[in-house]
């Protein structure tokens, strides 16, 4: 049995999958990227192996993905994430047509056609506002664990209106609604609208068709979900595997090269 592995780097977390022959997933791994991007590839793929209990010398292929993706350097190849998400996402579902990737620094809308092949995309790398750094701010401005935002949020009866589009003035406008005396989870659902929002228009500038898949690290948060869902007026996809998916197509598109270099010299297909 041979193994193919994909390893996606971060800006904030770094995750490796291996999967066997079949394209099934044996092993995922997840770590914080931290300051050291190389020792961060090369730990959360140790990890991936641990996990599988196989040895370095049966993963035939690796490809790294991701903003650090040349710091994978034991892999073979390095494919850039957004190839790896779409490919991820029709694999996880079939029937996906427009990806949404939202991470801690960026966000990525994504058009695919049925193999995952990319048509067109667009990301919002030059502003926050739309992404999990957002999400952070707010955190830290209502001093409450990211992991509690989405739940939170949805207690929310009268939502406030978060004017700001930068992730620096965020902090401040969302302590200004605590003293005016807004209760925390209607400013909460307030930047989860603000961020769906913005989202929305990046996917509209590839074009929305369905199906919807929601994946990236800020994909794991309901009140994400639930915001993204309303303004869009109808369910999305997302996986219990949303924060790998750009792992997962990275190991796709290994498993892809040791399919090919199996295929016979000079044999033509058809």
């Amino acid at each position: 049995m041979a193994y193919a592995a994909g390893v996606d780097v971060g800006s904030t977390q770094t995750k490796a999958i291996i999967i066997n022959e079949e394209g099934k997933i044996v092993a995922r791994a997840l770590i914080d990227t931290g300051a050291n991007v190389t020792v961060a590839a090369q730990n959360a793929y140790d990890k991936a192996l641990n996990e599988a209990g196989i040895e370095e010398r049966e993963v035939e292929y690796v490809i790294g993905t991701g903003y650090g993706r040349y710091k994978v350097t034991f892999g073979n190849k390095q494919v850039t994430e957004i190839s790896c998400h779409g490919r991820g996402a029709v694999h996880m579902f079939p029937n996906t047509r427009t990806v949404l990737d939202m991470g801690g620094q960026d966000s990525k809308a994504i058009r695919v056609n049925p193999r995952g092949e990319i048509l067109d995309f667009c990301m919002n790398d030059k502003c926050a506002a739309g992404t999990g750094r957002f999400l952070g701010a707010a955190a830290a401005a209502l001093q409450i664990p990211l992991s509690e935002l989405g739940p939170i949020s949805l207690k929310s009866e009268k939502p406030v209106r978060i004017s700001t589009t930068c992730t620096v003035f965020a902090e401040s406008e969302i302590l200004s609604w605590l003293g005016k005396g807004k209760k925390v989870e209607d400013i909460l659902w307030g930047v989860h609208q603000s961020i769906a929002s913005r989202s929305i228009g990046l996917l509209r500038r590839v074009g929305i068709q369905p199906e919807i898949t929601f994946t990236g690290g800020v994909a794991k948060n309901i009140g994400m979900i639930k915001a993204l869902e309303e303004k869009l007026g109808c369910k999305i996809n997302v996986s219990d595997d949303s924060h790998f998916m750009g792992a997962l197509g990275a190991a796709l598109f290994a498993l892809d090269h040791i399919f090919d270099k199996r295929k016979p010299v000079g044999k033509e297909e058809g």
